[in-house]
């Protein structure tokens, strides 16, 4: 019998990697230090927006195009995939933001104020211009890891605490990989979630800002997710009072009904990247690094987890492998 392949690190990409795998009967292993998803991984503090046109006013063409997989994916591992697209706003003064984001991004329409009040009443009269990109999703990050972890567990499949020493492994540790990976580097956010009774979005809403932008995640039940800040650090803790007091401000500028919604978690960790924030596949003898997923995790890894599958049962290189010195 084959030994199974050991998936080293248990969050959004090892666990998409090990579905597509088992999903194409490979036997596989995960080593993970966590009993379950949680806090550990920086797929925990996600916001779950299947945004890959929105994306697209600062991503390279691959992350458009590779992220256009993501909505079908989740829903395929039983996943609540919520398709009532993304909506972009900016308040009167940055106005030439949103006309910037518009030129730098496609698979959107122009919204009116009216055409805002209706799709989402508790906005009327607030902003009088929007972009609207319908065929956008999102989803609930945790609920979603839950899924995958809990299909996984229903397909036999051993975790483990023993890091792996020999035999075929997937590395997908995200930053805990700079031990190999000396060009990935990490990019500190933070984030909000919040309750409010008073407020009620039924998508993603994005307040353009030339600073601080921001985005709001609907998560259901009145809670949101505010996120969320950008900085060029590697620090996975100490969420800042400047960053949080931006991050609260803007929804207060999306909606004064913000200013009496209760915190409920403020939450910060650092997004593995490199240089050009696009993600890559390395082989390397017996084990394949799968990194750099920078903000885009939901987003891609269903992508990347199907070409890893690819080249390892179909030997198909993939898109986005940049270095392969090795026979697995």
């Amino acid at each position: 019998m084959t030994a199974p392949i050991t998936i080293f690190g248990g969050g959004i990409v090892g666990l998409c990697v090990a579905t597509e795998l088992t999903a194409r009967g490979v036997p596989v292993q995960i080593c993970e230090k966590g009993d379950a998803p949680g806090p550990q991984a920086c797929s925990w503090w996600a916001a779950g927006m299947l945004a890959p046109f929105c994306e697209g006013e600062s991503a390279e063409e691959p992350v458009v195009r590779l992220g256009q997989e993501a909505a079908d994916w989740w829903e395929r591992q039983g996943v609540r995939v919520i398709r009532n697209g993304s909506l972009v706003v900016t308040l009167g003064r940055d106005r030439r933001e949103l006309a910037r984001f518009s030129r730098r991004t496609k698979g959107h329409t122009h919204l009116n104020a009216t055409d805002i009040g209706t799709i989402e009443p508790d906005l009327a009269g607030r902003f009088s211009e929007a972009l609207m990109f319908e065929s956008e999703a999102h989803i609930t990050p945790r609920s979603a890891l839950a899924e995958l972890w809990d299909g996984l567990v229903a397909r036999d499949v051993t975790f483990t605490k023993d890091e792996p020493t020999s035999g075929r492994i997937i590395d997908c540790r995200g930053l805990a990989a700079q031990d190999t990976l000396t060009d990935l580097r990490g990019v500190k956010g933070e984030m909000v979630i919040l309750r409010s009774n008073e407020v009620k979005l039924h998508r993603p809403v994005r307040l353009l800002h030339p600073r601080f932008p921001l985005y709001v995640v609907p998560r259901g039940d009145g809670v949101f997710m505010l996120g969320a800040t950008q900085i060029e650090s590697g620090e996975r803790t100490r969420p800042t009072v400047r960053s949080t007091l931006e991050l609260l401000t803007a929804a207060f500028a999306l909606h004064p009904a913000f200013g009496e919604a209760e915190i409920l978690e403020i939450g910060v960790d650092a997004r593995p990247a490199f240089a050009d924030n696009q993600p890559r596949i390395r082989r390397r003898g017996q084990r394949i690094y799968v990194n750099g997923m920078f903000r885009h995790g939901y987003l891609l890894a269903p992508a990347m987890a199907r070409q890893v599958a690819e080249l390892i049962c179909d030997d198909i290189k993939p898109e986005m492998m940049d270095e392969d010195h090795g026979e697995w």
